[in-house]
């Protein structure tokens, strides 16, 4: 389990603001403004193809696609038949003027006789441009140049990304000799850290049916690997077509991404009270307690508890969770025992960073915390900006709001919810991850930073349509106090509890769609 605390990216980069402005002060998580400087640096590099009297260095490079590609590796028997046009998924290569002739050498090919097949341009925000407007194209850039508006490649079976990623800077076997400052490598592998989340998780009705009853056990949601849908049904109790499905191998697979992160994060959608009760049906929630234990050792580090059914067991419900919580090590946010503690951040530090994750409801204001009332966060721009100030002023790098909003099985914000997640970054926030629609909704970047507006569902019962079987858990790689990399691991629910990956370029298209169709009006690709 980590300290406290799918294949697309999405995000926004250095050079390439879609609003042209920078993002909120006091936040190192801008991923709008810059010239492809270190995550790490603070100051911009000189244009490589300008005279630079910094001595050569083994720099670190890495090849990049559009970042809503599904391609997750490369070798280099891939590149030269790319040059040569002897494969069709590459057209061309694309390199920054000045580092090419490095970058060839590095990768020990030649240029092809083909000039269409290698394309030089005058700096990195370029090339991030053009993967976007040429989607079969390739490229190499610098790994200090990497940002979330590309999708990093692996190279074979090592990555710089994820939480597969290696941490030194020896092991990772593409470089090329290139300018840099101080005759040394700007990348530092070891100041690089993961955060996966997930969307809803909820333990009672038919996934306590599922884990206790056919006794599957606790660990049984999260012992998913990977599944495929074979085909579609008609129809389900509410008369709903359902796919059919068959699993692919790769068991374990969602339990180590969520264990190998750095930090693991989802959103608790029930209390877990001493006096339990399991319900068959309906919509009030309350989960036995034991099988926290399934979080704990599934790695979950924090959880929010700021959504519409923390108190269906009422005001000693909530306590309970917390201390239950607490018990096998995991943080919360989002509810407490009064107004103070509801407000109150769950604090974890990784690699030096310091993050804050503070959730927030806008559904249920009846459950709402009050002065000496037990409840849970709501939210409003005055609510976000006051404690997004207490965050930094208790030592917070980073800022992770996580509310419940929005309308549920739609995938499309309305205004006043796009208005309050501008009003969230504009507050101060570095990201936003919503949920509460049991579907996949949109995700918007704004002044650099990103919303995601739904997660849908991770571990719930919801199999009576295909939206609410699959969701989206976001990968996030950081360098230092910066956002590099996201990927998004589409995902279906199978016995109505437990997550499998799906492969974004099969099985998971539908769901990949409904996040992009959603998000056509908001994202600057």
């Amino acid at each position: 389990m980590a300290v406290l605390a799918v294949a697309v990216i999405l995000l926004a980069g250095p050079g390439s603001s879609p609003a042209g402005s920078p993002g909120p002060s006091g936040s190192g998580l801008a991923v709008g403004s810059g010239t492809g400087s270190s995550p790490s640096s603070g100051g911009g590099s000189p244009s490589p193809s300008e005279p630079s009297a910094n001595p050569a260095a083994e720099v670190a490079i890495v090849p990049v696609v559009d970042f809503r590609s599904t391609e997750t590796s490369i070798k280099s028997a891939d590149v030269q038949a790319a040059l040569a046009g002897a494969q069709s998924r590459y057209a061309a290569v694309e390199v920054v003027a000045g580092d090419g002739e490095a970058i060839l050498a590095g990768l020990a090919l030649a240029k092809p006789a083909d000039a269409t097949r290698w394309i030089t341009v005058t700096d990195v925000a370029t090339v991030r441009k053009d993967l976007a407007k040429h989607r079969d194209r390739l490229a190499f850039i610098r790994a200090d140049q990497v940002t979330p508006a590309v999708r990093a490649l692996s190279w074979g079976t090592r990555s710089l990304f994820g939480v597969d990623r290696v941490t030194k800077a020896g092991e990772w076997p593409l470089t090329a000799r290139l300018s840099s400052g101080g005759g040394v490598d700007r990348f530092d592998p070891s100041k690089t850290w993961t955060i996966v989340a997930g969307g809803d998780v909820m333990l009672d009705r038919g996934v306590a049916k599922v884990v206790k009853i056919q006794g599957k056990g606790a660990d049984f949601p999260f012992d998913g690997g990977t599944a495929t849908i074979t085909g579609r049904t008609c129809c389900s109790a509410l008369d709903n077509p359902v796919p059919t499905t068959r699993r692919t191998g790769a068991r374990g697979a969602v339990r180590r991404l969520l264990t190998k992160a750095d930090l693991a994060v989802a959103n608790f959608e029930n209390p877990a009270p001493d006096a339990f009760r399991y319900h068959t049906q309906g919509t009030v929630f309350s989960a036995d307690p034991k099988l926290i234990a399934g979080l704990d050792r599934a790695g979950i580090d924090v959880v929010s508890l700021g959504n519409n059914h923390i108190r269906d067991a009422g005001a000693q419900g909530i306590l309970d969770t917390i201390k239950n919580l607490k018990k096998y090590g995991i943080d919360s946010t989002g509810a407490g025992a009064d107004l103070a503690a509801a407000r109150k951040p769950a604090l974890s530090e990784v690699n030096g960073i310091q993050v804050a994750i503070l959730g927030y409801d806008t559904i249920a204001k009846y459950y709402a915390a009050g002065p000496a009332k037990a409840g849970s966060a709501q939210l409003s721009p005055a609510v976000v900006r006051a404690d997004i100030k207490k965050a930094r002023a208790a030592g917070a790098d980073i800022v992770i709001v996580y509310p419940h909003w929005g309308t549920e099985y739609s995938p499309r914000p309305f205004a006043a919810q796009q208005a309050l997640a501008r009003a969230v970054i504009d507050a101060g926030a570095d990201m936003v991850i919503g949920n509460h629609a049991h579907w996949v909704g949109a995700m918007e970047v704004y002044k650099g930073r990103p919303i995601w507006y739904a997660l849908g569902n991770f571990v719930f019962d919801q199999d009576w349509s295909e939206p609410t079987m699959e969701g989206i858990t976001l990968e996030l790689t950081f360098a230092g106090d910066q956002l590099v990399q996201v990927h998004i691991r589409p995902h279906v629910i199978l016995d109505k509890s437990q997550p499998n990956f799906m492969d974004p370029a099969g099985a998971g298209k539908v769901v990949m769609g409904q996040l992009f169709d959603a998000s056509k009006s908001l994202l600057p690709w």
